[in-house]
């Protein structure tokens, strides 16, 4: 078979020295930056991203390493939700109803190694799903002409706030915010520069590294230095954490859980702008009532920690697909991911698996190596991984600058390129206290230049006629799409959000 064929092909680029170090180094530093609650995979890979450019690294290790952070921050946000019933990000919320109870009955540690075995079956599934979906999608793709793919970016944002946003106007508003930055520069097609205001360091437009270093963990910096006297250096409490490993009957119960919950979860990440946070909520929500027949939910049962965690991993392996085929991020990470490879110069879509496999089928093993490496170090290093939520903000931010300051200047030799990162960590410090999502910010900026040449180049084709962009049924069903999961969270929305909200404020206060 050719797909187990360029499989191979892949490991023999994964397995070597390097990039087993840097699979290692990605799953140890993501674990640590999914554990610290408010930081989740979004900020913990553009705060890394610095890191992997400085380090001179190649497309392939590059990479390796930003997707192994990316896999270990989803398996690291079950610790503070476990320990301390604090979710490390919104994806982790639904593990805090029964890991935290589970915690509190001293069973902190097999709780957490159950996670973990269940990060892992969510993650290694996702991940063949991925082999076998990604191509077949690529084959769809070809199909696409400029309209289409016009319709197929309207669509990403339409979407991308998600099921469970609440707000749709604050993601409409952030999707405009990134095209009008991706804008700014010479014109490509009339050489006229657009939003420059003579500053001749803008005429190669925004380096969106920039922006999304200065967006996602600059931003986190200042919101620490609003919020110095908060609650996170009172958390000082000793959790007993008991055994270390689950015991085979509850692995036995536990298994059928984790293989529904994969399933759903990968299809959940696979839709655009559904995420992981959907996919963890819908997880918990069947199983509870699938098999939840005495009520054991939200009470320490170990199946309600099981199924959201292997959900939440597969919703992140999901959304690589339309990634990679379609070069259209299925959440905000992978929006972070797609960033980094077109800074490589690599352009995800259709011809991604012909003109560069090395980097497709090397990125792919490396998943299948990090999930074994996570699964590994998880278990015997539980015990540090809880030392370092007692790491103080006040340790952690300064690095967080220092990262970012060093790798930014690092890549770019600017003290331009610093100032604008500044200015985005601001405006990033500014838009959340707002509760304006940023990810759309970053889509725009990204996508937005493409997005342009797209609809340019369909104009231009059918003489001057706009009716061009819904001619064929591709572009209508498209848009039809776009247009239904726009529409759709306006009304089922914050039904969804207050659900899940309500189910871990009320489950949890019954378990107390």
């Amino acid at each position: 078979m050719d797909i187990m064929s360029s499989l191979g092909d892949g490991f023999l680029i994964a397995l070597t020295w390097q990039n087993l170090g840097l699979a290692v180094l990605g799953c140890f530093l993501g674990t640590i930056m999914g554990a610290l609650p408010g930081l989740g995979p979004s900020n913990g890979v553009a705060i890394l991203i610095p890191l992997a450019f400085t380090l001179g690294l190649g497309a392939t290790p590059s990479l390796i390493l930003l997707t192994s952070v990316y896999y270990g921050a989803m398996y690291g946000g079950r610790i503070s939700s476990i320990l301390l019933g604090i979710p490390g990000d919104e994806p982790a919320m639904m593990t805090v109803l029964d890991g935290h109870p589970m915690a509190k009955q001293g069973r902190a540690g097999e709780a957490l190694s159950l996670s973990g075995v269940a990060s892992f079956v969510g993650a290694f599934l996702a991940t063949w799903g991925l082999i076998f979906l990604a191509p077949q999608l690529v084959k769809f793709a070809l199909l696409f002409g400029p309209a289409e793919y016009f319709a197929l970016f309207a669509l990403a944002f339409a979407t991308l706030g998600g099921v469970s946003s609440t707000n749709q106007a604050k993601s409409a508003f952030a999707a405009m915010l990134g095209l009008g930055l991706a804008v700014v520069g010479v014109d490509t097609q009339t050489g006229v520069p657009r939003l420059t205001f003579g500053e001749v360091h803008l005429y190669d437009g925004l380096d969106f590294l920039v922006a999304i270093v200065g967006l996602f963990a600059l931003s986190e910096v200042f919101i620490f230095l609003e919020h110095r006297h908060g609650s996170a250096d009172a958390e000082g409490k000793k959790i007993e954490v008991g055994r270390l490993t689950p015991s085979w009957s509850m692995l036995k119960a536990c298994t059928p859980t984790m293989l529904r919950t994969s399933v759903l979860g990968f299809v959940a990440g696979v839709l655009p702008g559904a995420g992981a946070s959907l996919g963890s909520f819908i997880s918990y929500s069947m199983e509870k009532k699938l098999v939840d027949k005495e009520g054991t939910f939200g009470h320490g049962d170990p199946r309600g920690v099981a199924a959201p965690e292997a959900g939440n991993n597969a919703a992140a392996g999901g959304a690589l697909v339309p990634m990679l085929s379609l070069g259209v991020p299925g959440s905000g990470t992978t929006a972070v991911l797609l960033a980094v490879l077109l800074s490589l110069n690599i352009t995800p879509g259709p011809l991604l698996f012909q003109n560069n496999p090395d980097v497709v089928w090397g990125l792919i093993a490396a998943l299948f190596i990090a999930n074994i490496m996570l699964l590994l170090m998880n278990i015997p290093m539980v015990g540090l991984f809880t030392r370092v939520l007692m790491v103080p903000p006040r340790i952690l931010m300064p690095i967080v600058a220092m990262v970012s300051f060093v790798g930014i200047y690092g890549i770019s030799g600017s003290s331009f390129d610093l100032l604008v990162m500044i200015g985005f960590g601001v405006a990033g410090w500014v838009l959340r206290k707002l509760d304006v999502p940023l990810v759309p910010i970053i889509l725009g900026t990204l996508l937005g230049n493409t997005m342009e040449n797209n609809l340019r180049r369909a104009v231009t084709i059918s003489n001057g006629d706009y009716m061009t962009l819904v001619d064929s049924p591709l572009s209508i069903g498209l848009w039809t799409v776009a247009i239904v999961g726009f529409v759709l969270p306006i009304f089922i929305g914050k039904v969804v959000k207050g659900r899940m909200h309500a189910r871990r404020d009320t489950e949890g206060s019954t378990s107390d």
